[in-house]
């Protein structure tokens, strides 16, 4: 906690006295935002133990595993489509109206959830009503934290833009602890749940009208004058490219694909640590579904120190260095787990995994400020919230009914058949994020790169 004490003292000394007053005023109220939006995504997720046995038939472990896996999916699958929408109207309209939609569409949802009649009321109708539901908030917290992200960093300047950008992954993994502790605190004193999501819904109305505070970026208020200049121009010269007039560079294939491959990580992570680690231990050591959701509780508290240590180091140790220190300390644990499990297979042990599986975690915490900036500001955010989306829902998908069966076949052995392509393909994302930032003259070169520049010169 002293730790903690000094970090938070180093970045209101240094970080924040370097912003202005709107600066600031953004800050807070996106990181007051995104927390809001993520409580309330992650309130069912983590109480879908419990909730699932509410809205969804009762079946055998199996069958139920596969209906866990579809509501947790169904809030990802449809992610590409509402990136292309969110995409368009952050590109045209602007950030600011942007993540106000976005947090007015939670609220409805968590209102929707909140009055929803369980399956023995309404039968199935229930269970396609929740996966509706959760569908809107996963487009939703899809267009939210990407245009955060995005305003924040048209906004700062490195190394300060570092830190205040990665702390909105701090605000939404301080959202999903929130969600915890109420998940935990309702389900131990067998309050009604209901209670928790009209909350939820208070939460994102509120959020909405803060946020209309904010003013659109200068990166891309700029672009739209000239946007303007550029069609008064093409009326003369027809023949002119558009993406000339505008200087927009084409993002190329093997950025696109770096930033894609460097995000698939995190959702298999988090799948692995909160989702089928509970699963384990309510199918294997007998907890309850009140014990899973306390479990996880404390574990999120982890997560959450782990991203806001990193985002402070942030401002002092570039992000891609960070981002490739945690593949060092990832990838290496989760070849041992296993073995791990089976010389000891207890709760305890379990629990230590989910402890570590949170704090080293595959991200692009703190380095998404650095990618993001590698694409063109008028398609900034369909580009970056697209990849994302669709990494996000493929990995999900991929990750939630494979292990299913993977671990059914080969025990905890299945869980590295999808965890080390994923840590590999992080690694190479990031390297390739180092490279640019090489180029750029942010980093020094490394020995080998340095070797390669030599040799291609001679």
């Amino acid at each position: 906690m002293y730790v903690l004490e000094q970090l938070g003292e180093f970045i209101i000394a240094h970080v924040f006295r370097t912003l202005t007053r709107e600066q600031k005023e953004a800050v807070g109220l996106l990181q007051i935002g995104t927390f809001l939006e993520y409580f309330d995504l992650m309130l069912y997720m983590h109480m879908a133990v419990f909730l699932n046995e509410i809205f969804f038939p009762k079946t055998d472990p199996h069958t139920a595993g596969l209906l866990t896996a579809f509501a947790f999916c169904s809030t990802f699958v449809l992610r590409p489509f509402g990136a292309l929408l969110f995409g368009y109207l952050g590109d045209n309209i602007g950030r600011k109206s942007t993540v106000i939609i976005t947090t007015m569409m939670m609220a409805v949802s968590c209102i929707t959830i909140a009055n929803l009649p369980t399956y023995a009321q309404i039968g199935v109708s229930a269970a396609w009503i929740i996966t509706g539901c959760r569908i809107v908030q996963g487009l939703s917290s899809m267009g939210e934290i990407i245009g955060a992200e995005i305003y924040l960093s048209e906004l700062t300047k490195p190394p300060a833009r570092y830190p205040v950008v990665s702390l909105i992954a701090f605000s939404s993994a301080f959202g999903t602890t929130a969600s915890l502790a109420v998940a935990s605190l309702f389900t131990a004193f067998e309050f009604n749940w209901r209670i928790a999501f009209w909350i939820g819904a208070a939460i994102a109305v509120i959020g909405s009208v803060a946020r209309t505070r904010l003013r659109e970026t200068s990166d891309f208020s700029e672009m739209k004058k000239r946007v303007k200049h550029m069609i008064k121009t093409k009326q003369k010269y027809k023949n002119i490219d558009s993406d000339w007039l505008l200087g927009v560079k084409k993002v190329g294939k093997k950025t696109a694909l770096a930033y894609f491959l460097a995000t698939c990580a995190w959702p298999a992570c988090f799948y692995f640590a909160y989702i089928h680690c509970g699963s384990i231990l309510k199918n294997e050591f007998g907890y309850t579904a009140e014990q899973v959701i306390h479990q996880n509780f404390f574990v999120s508290i982890a997560g959450l120190i782990s991203c806001f240590v990193v985002s402070m180091l942030s401002y002092k140790i570039h992000p891609v260095k960070i981002a490739k220190l945690r593949f060092f300390l990832f990838f290496p644990f989760i070849l041992v787990f296993p073995i791990l499990m089976k010389v000891l297979p207890t709760a305890n042990t379990l629990f230590f995994v989910q402890l570590f599986s949170v704090s080293a975690a595959l991200s692009t915490i703190p380095a998404a400020s650095v990618i993001i900036m590698y694409f063109p500001v008028l398609r900034r955010f369909t580009y970056t919230s697209a990849i994302y989306a669709l990494s996000r829902a493929l990995v999900y998908v991929i990750t939630s009914f494979g292990l299913v069966h993977l671990t059914e076949l080969y025990g905890y052995m299945g869980i590295l058949v999808i965890m080390i392509p994923i840590s590999l393909a992080f690694y190479w994302g990031m390297r390739h994020f180092e490279h640019l930032e090489q180029e750029a003259g942010v980093l020094p070169y490394t020995k080998e790169h340095q070797y390669k520049i030599v040799k291609v010169a001679a």
